[in-house]
């Protein structure tokens, strides 16, 4: 097991980020690889998790311990795949999927992508007590805001955010609801992405 990565942030795709360890480039999969960008080219700590399968084997990152942590458990419900636990993760709120998992609320979770009522109620059967350790560990990053000079960037940055959305399984037609609403501010991709997810999600 490959616990955590400490190396440059190379590169970022909208499905994983590329960390050079050693001059080993290792692609890493994330709940939102843009959540790094202000940090491409400086040196990152990634805490990873190897998914092995017959067919793939992935490296899955994350900034704490505590999300990786939460992923993981998410892997063990049934019907959850990686995908999946990346969407839910990918809010950049994932105190409010322990939230709504400790307070039974499937109507939050039917919300995500590939998540339906009965693994919405699976989810919380599995996890009820079990994740409300973790909450603490999940408000280590501060909201990212645009810099100054980034507010030319708006257009490709959202371009890239939808990208990103329809990588975690969000269709074109839920994506078409929210955009215009993004297309008023002018905001990075990591926050057009958060910005989306919780549009979609207070719906």
């Amino acid at each position: 097991m490959i616990d955590y990565l400490r190396g440059t942030l190379t590169d970022i795709d909208h499905q994983y980020a590329v960390v050079e360890v050693h001059g080993v480039g290792y692609q890493v999969y994330c709940p939102n690889p843009y959540e790094f960008e202000k940090e491409r080219d400086s040196v990152i700590t990634i805490y990873t998790f190897q998914y092995v399968r017959e067919d793939v084997i992935r490296l899955y990152g994350f900034r704490t311990k505590e999300k990786r942590s939460l992923f993981e458990k998410l892997l063990n419900v049934s019907g959850i795949g990686p995908k999946g636990a990346l969407a839910i993760l990918a809010t950049g709120q994932p105190e409010h999927v322990i939230q709504a998992i400790e307070e039974e609320d499937e109507a939050f979770l039917v919300k995500f992508p590939g998540v339906g009522k009965k693994t919405a109620r699976q989810i919380i059967l599995d996890l009820k007590g079990k994740v409300d350790e973790l909450h603490p560990g999940l408000f280590s990053q501060k909201e990212e805001q645009p810099k100054p000079h980034e507010k030319n960037a708006g257009n490709q940055d959202l371009d890239e955010a939808m990208e990103a959305l329809k990588a975690l399984g969000y269709v074109e037609k839920e994506l078409k609801k929210v955009k215009p609403k993004l297309e008023q501010e002018t905001l990075t991709t990591d926050a057009y992405i958060k910005k989306a997810l919780q549009l979609m999600l207070n719906r």
